[in-house]
């Protein structure tokens, strides 16, 4: 597409890359609807993937502003792992010293979360032999439907492959989100349902996981 750089992720692009995942956390459109705290939403949501293995992701540049990312990591255990010892704590003690906990919004939010767990609804199949990797991908509003995220997602592809990296699956919960994965050639390897956004919504929203192997050169 003319006018569209996709290129990989640089520490310069970190903030562009955060004010998009607030933009389109809730399911396409903007976390305030659900969450107070940027700062902290944004670390949940994008530091494993800017600060620990920034190498596989990707941007999408249009004018010299970047207008959509992929993020992306090569083994959905190391990314568990890290997030587990050396980013989890950290946020939690920020939340607690910015009073992020103590916001209305917030605790209706993550009251919401508990009660999921509570009622089993974090419950998946375990995907990880199969396909590893894993991805997250969100275009600014101005960027959708230009075929910037086909092309994020053929670069990933490319990366993957030369890392030898025999499958990626991801989770979806908006219909934009599920019917672009399933034009991407993705497999739907399970289906559920999260009621977390219900209090907002009035409703459950799918919940979407895709796969997809990745060809080896022999």
């Amino acid at each position: 597409m003319q006018g569209v750089v996709i290129r990989r992720f640089e520490p310069r692009d970190r903030q562009a890359l955060r004010d998009i995942a607030w933009q389109t956390a809730f399911m396409g459109q903007d976390a305030s609807a659900f969450f107070e705290d940027k700062e902290v939403l944004c670390d949940f949501l994008t530091l494993y993937f800017t600060d620990f293995e920034p190498r596989s992701s990707f941007v999408a540049e249009s004018g010299g502003r970047v207008v959509g990312y992929l993020t992306g990591a090569l083994n959905e255990r190391v990314l568990g792992r890290i997030f587990t010892l050396k980013i989890l704590i950290r946020l939690i003690w920020k939340a607690f010293i910015r009073g992020t906990f103590l916001k209305p919004k917030n605790f209706y939010f993550l009251a919401g979360l508990v009660r999921e767990c509570f009622k089993g609804g974090y419950k998946a199949p375990d995907f990880f032999a199969q396909y590893p990797a894993v991805l997250h991908i969100n275009l600014d509003s101005s960027a959708q439907r230009m075929g910037m995220g086909s092309m994020l997602v053929s670069s990933f592809f490319r990366y993957l492959e030369e890392n030898g990296v025999k499958g990626v699956h991801l989770a979806s919960m908006s219909d934009k989100g599920i019917n672009f994965f399933k034009k991407q050639g993705f497999s739907v390897l399970y289906e559920g349902r999260r009621s977390y956004f219900e209090y907002l919504l009035g409703r459950q929203v799918p919940f979407i996981v895709f796969g997809i192997k990745i060809p080896q050169e022999k």
